[in-house]
């Protein structure tokens, strides 16, 4: 039997659907590729947003506490306003002399520690990290790449092929090892570092003994994909150096963690005290709008181009690039960071006032306001597990609450707000998510 690569979707009777919605499932079915799925037991129809809110066609106002992407909230109206302004003067790429675009990339760079001072531009964190293994490989001469074991890096052939959070049906390079994180395992913290630095070694091991040796380890510096696993911060440090003693990169994917989502940092990265060679850029860096970039050290950014060329009609461009630094001014001026922050502190004490009335909280894990909520009871088996954390997530759903599940055994409840979050949503989050855990046991 085939594996259900999204467990929380769509699937024809489990649900009264509405005859308009029915409609446009159909025509949906007839005309879109079969990969395509819809999210939910009963899918949602929005027509509009606002800051925290999704307002499907009749007005319902859902909470949106999954979506990263608009990590100032949805059509913030500064940042609309800068997108419609340059596409009102003109749209061009990066081959022109164009003063933002290098103004924009000065801020940026600004924000990483000074050993990364080169930035390229791509459309989305698929292509950043697709651009990165390119640097890694030939800036090493290697091809190995170690990653984590439930990551998720993209969508191109070459990422894919180092996700597999994809599923056994998308084949992993033969350069690709896969390395267990310590907590998944159940290693304690005073271990961890450790344990991780002993699996990368293994790995590189066999790469080496394979003649293909180590170009990048590439991890998602909150492993959110796996369950987020957060603590303790640097545990990855001993992997890294073991990386670059054998000639390879430290990639740090940001496009999840980055841009101020963990609170205390403005990149994931940050939390464990070690600077990447290249970090990657996406989502949440034009709040919807397709913009990526790399950046990193001047010497491999430097190799790479003085040997390939690299450049696509559209990444930073300058609608793109306007829009992009529209989201950097708020996220400085208006403190959203900080925010992030003290949302995420106050979802914490939510969820443990939570965890002493409600049975089904079995643990947590966050940084800033990125949580990864494991659900189930005592004895149940990880079937049963998971099946709870699907009716958590739809119960949530039909309070009109947006959330979603991670981790390989989907059990884990996946919890990535906005980042403009208000304390009033925080409580209503937990409001919601104490009413669900009441029936959602299977």
């Amino acid at each position: 039997m085939p594996v259900d690569l999204m467990p929380n979707r769509y699937r024809p009777g489990e649900a009264d659907i509405d005859p308009r919605d029915a409609e446009l499932i159909t025509r949906r079915d007839a005309v879109l590729g079969s990969s395509y799925r819809l999210q939910y037991r009963k899918p949602v129809h929005f027509v509009r947003g606002e800051g925290m809110w999704l307002y499907d066609p009749d007005g319902r106002a859902y909470l949106d506490f999954y979506n990263n992407v608009p990590s100032l909230g949805h059509c913030h109206p500064e940042v609309n306003a800068a997108m419609a302004a340059q596409a009102g003067l003109i749209s061009a790429n990066t081959r022109y002399l164009e003063p933002h675009l290098v103004d924009y990339a000065e801020r940026l760079v600004a924000t990483f520690p000074q050993e990364l001072d080169r930035v390229v531009f791509t459309c989305t964190g698929s292509e950043s990290n697709d651009l990165a293994l390119r640097i890694a490989k030939l800036a090493s001469g290697n091809d190995g790449v170690i990653v984590s074991s439930y990551a998720y890096h993209g969508t191109s052939a070459s990422v894919a092929a180092v996700s597999p959070n994809l599923g056994a049906a998308v084949q992993l390079s033969p350069s690709v090892r896969l390395v267990s994180l310590p907590g998944p395992e159940g290693v304690p913290a005073s271990q961890a570092a450790d344990f991780f630095e002993a699996q990368v070694r293994a790995a590189i091991t066999d790469l080496d003994r394979r003649g293909i040796g180590v170009a990048a380890l590439l991890i998602d510096s909150i492993f959110s994909s796996d369950g987020v696993w957060v603590d303790p911060p640097g545990f990855i440090a001993g992997g890294v150096a073991a990386v670059r003693d054998a000639g390879g990169l430290f990639i740090a994917d940001e496009v999840q963690p980055g841009f101020g989502r963990t609170g205390a940092h403005l990149w994931g990265f940050e939390r464990h005290g070690i600077t990447p060679d290249l970090a990657t850029l996406g989502k949440p860096m034009g709040n919807g709008f397709p913009i990526g970039a790399v950046v990193g050290r001047h010497a491999p950014m430097d190799r790479f181009g003085r040997t390939a060329r690299y450049s696509n009609t559209f990444a930073g461009n300058t609608v793109g690039i306007a829009t992009a630094d529209a989201v950097l001014t708020i996220l400085q001026r208006d403190r959203i960071p900080q925010n992030a922050l003290a949302m995420g502190e106050r979802l914490d004490a939510g969820l443990v006032a939570l965890a002493g009335r409600r049975q089904g909280l079995r643990a947590w894990r966050h940084a800033g306001l990125f949580f990864g909520i494991d659900i189930g009871l005592d004895g149940m088996a990880p079937a049963e597990r998971r099946a709870m954390a699907l009716n958590t997530v739809n119960a949530l759903r039909d309070d009109g609450v947006l959330i979603s599940t991670t981790g390989a055994n989907e059990d884990t409840l996946k919890v990535r707000p906005p980042l403009v979050c208000e304390a009033s949503h925080v409580d209503r989050f937990l409001q919601a998510l104490g009413d669900a855990l009441e029936t959602a046991a299977p």
